[in-house]
């Protein structure tokens, strides 16, 4: 069995670049994604069979152009995100691609009218 807090300390040494190279190892070694296990993990609420007459009360913001103006997009990406510029320009040049996902209608609206003022295109799902 590994030694947990050796690798927590080792992983603490490791600058943003280098933590995101290992992730996305991990991911490809794994066959697994950050991004797919919020999705798993979102609809993990009660759900009922009659949830169709309910309206939707979470949304996933998907960017799937930059409409000429990827700089604009990819600052604002980041801006709303977090991400670092590598990981927002891969997602801004592999749109189709979700910005955020199971946000509230509120949250996704704004979220959507900043990316288009930037010059993107969003669609909610």
């Amino acid at each position: 069995m590994a030694d947990i807090q050796k690798i927590v300390e080792e992983m603490s040494q490791l600058t943003v670049l280098e933590a995101a190279e290992l992730a996305t190892a991990l991911e490809e070694a794994w066959g697994v994604s950050a991004a797919a296990a919020v999705a798993v993990a979102a609809p993990a609420g009660g759900g009922d069979a009659g949830g169709a007459a309910e309206e939707k009360d979470e949304f996933d913001v998907v960017l799937t152009g930059d409409g000429g103006k990827k700089i604009q997009v990819i600052k604002e990406v980041r801006a709303i995100t977090g991400l670092g510029l590598a990981d927002a320009k891969a997602l801004v040049e592999g749109a189709p691609k979700p910005v955020k996902e199971g946000v509230n209608k509120a949250e996704a609206e704004e979220i959507k009218s900043k990316i288009e003022a930037a010059g993107g295109t969003v669609e909610l799902k």
